[in-house]
Parts: structure tokens; sequence; C-alpha cells
């Protein structure tokens, strides 16, 4: 995923802020880690390249690390974070389904973002609302007995066109796939 206009400035700076605060010592990259996700709402690359060279480590064990410890984020969440919840009952009344047909219309696999940012898509483990199920929380908002066809409401909902005859999800105003 590339950068946008002004991220690369923040990510740096973000990076300095929090190696600043800390002991340069490999036994507190996990505390970098953390600190600079919270800043940055994810780890991009670059701010992973910054603190190996910052603690003099490979940049391949930063990211062997973040990718080995499911708190860590790689990609930038959307303006719309889905997070479909994979919980027992969930999963059994479609939440695969319901995660397979997000990942159709959007274009992207789980723990992904659109390109343009506008939706992230995420596998969550039970988010409490079993008589509701299958559920999708969009920033916090429930969505439930989330069906296909609610797939494609709630998409329509946060403004993507639906194409019928091919399936393909358009940001609204765009011409043309």
């Amino acid at each position: 995923m590339s950068l946008i206009e002004g991220e690369e400035e923040l990510i740096r700076t973000s990076v300095s802020e929090v190696l600043h605060d800390q002991e340069m010592a490999r036994e507190n990259l996990i505390p970098i880690l953390l600190q600079v996700q919270e800043k940055l709402n994810y780890l991009p690359p670059l701010a992973m390249e910054l603190i190996a060279a910052a603690l003099a480590i490979p940049a391949v064990d930063i990211f062997g690390l973040t990718t080995f410890y499911n708190q860590f984020r790689l990609h930038p969440p959307g303006k719309y974070q889905l997070q479909v919840c994979m919980g027992t009952a969930c999963y059994m009344v479609g939440g695969k389904i319901a995660l397979d047909c997000f990942e159709r219309r959007l274009g992207i696999g789980e723990g992904e973002t659109t390109p343009d940012r506008e939706f992230s898509l995420e596998r969550v483990a039970c988010v409490g609302c079993c008589t509701m199920a299958p559920v999708v929380v969009v920033n916090e908002q429930v969505e439930g007995r989330v069906t296909p066809t609610r797939v494609d409401g709630i998409l329509i909902g946060y403004g993507k066109e639906i194409k019928a005859s091919t399936g393909i999800a358009e940001k609204k105003g765009e011409e043309g796939s």
C-alpha cells in the first residue's frame, strides 16, 4: 500500500518522538512498536525500517515479530473499519459467508484496507451479540443478521455503489472500472 501525501513525514516524526523517549535497546522493541502503532494506527514498513536502523537490528527481524503477534496492524485502518464476528454463533449461521462476500465486494482480503483507504476488513472473535448472528461491526455500529444482500446494503450505506451485473463495488462518484 502506498503512502498518502504527508504520511512519510508523519511516520518519520512519530518514530523519532517514540525513539527519543526510549532507551535504544533490543529489549524495548515491543514497547517501541506498540507506541508507534498507537500514534499511527498501524505499523508501516518505513516505521519498521527506521526502528530497525535505530536499534541496529535487521528489519526482517522486526517484520517477523510483527507478523507473529496479532496485536500489530500492518495495514492502515480504513475510514470505515469492518469487523466480521467469527465467534461460534456467528460462524455457524454464516459469518464466513459474510466475510467472503465483503472480500469479494471490496477486492481485499481479511486484514487489508482498500487502496483508497475507505474500508478495512478484519475477522474478530465474539463481539457479544450472539442473538443477532452473524454480526458485523462498522466503526462501533453493530449490524446484525448479515447476509450477502445485507453486505451490499451496508456497503451502499457507507458510500459504495454496487454493480449488480459484475458484483464489483465502486466508490460513489467514480466512473467506470
